[in-house]
């Protein structure tokens, strides 16, 4: 009973950490390369994202309707707090370094805590980690790509409209 709901919690909280996070810290620092912005935003997805990913795992287990009160709960607890306190990590990068640096850090943090994830359940499952470690991975570096080119167009956007 806490084995399921402790796997669904983690597993998906430190996923979606990772993706939002990264994605999120990728596109502000493209957009405004400000310090103050991207911790802002780690700090309010943290919270706000926290809360609804857990939101969203106790509505989806409850649909399942084959997981009890508690499991379901257990779940949602540990959905938040893995999604909350792995969120707050990236905050530590973005306070010792430069900016551009930071965000290179915690792309490297995300990358590798993803894929240590990703092996975990490969072996479980008694799956190739390099297949699963593999997918992971593409589509984490795919949100990067994309809320990357995604923050240049948004300044280049409102760049052009102060000029």
């Amino acid at each position: 009973m806490i084995e399921h709901s402790l796997k669904t919690g983690i597993s998906f909280g430190l996923t979606s950490a990772i993706i939002t996070t990264l994605g999120l810290m990728v596109g502000l620092n493209s957009s405004t390369n400000s310090r103050l912005v991207v911790l802002g935003g780690i700090l309010t997805i943290a919270i706000a994202d926290a809360f609804s990913d857990a939101l969203g795992i106790h509505i989806s287990e409850e649909s399942e309707n084959v997981h009890t009160p508690k499991e379901i709960w257990l779940s949602t607890v540990f959905t938040f707090l893995a999604k909350f306190l792995f969120a707050l990590t990236f905050v530590l990068p973005v306070l010792v370094f430069e900016i551009a640096t930071a965000v290179i850090v915690s792309i490297a943090w995300g990358l590798l805590t993803l894929s240590i994830l990703s092996y975990k359940i490969a072996k479980s499952q008694k799956e190739k980690p390099i297949n699963v470690i593999s997918e992971h991975l593409l589509i984490a570096v795919i949100v990067i790509i994309l809320t990357n080119y995604v923050g240049m167009a948004i300044n280049q956007y409102f760049n052009n409209q102060l000029n």
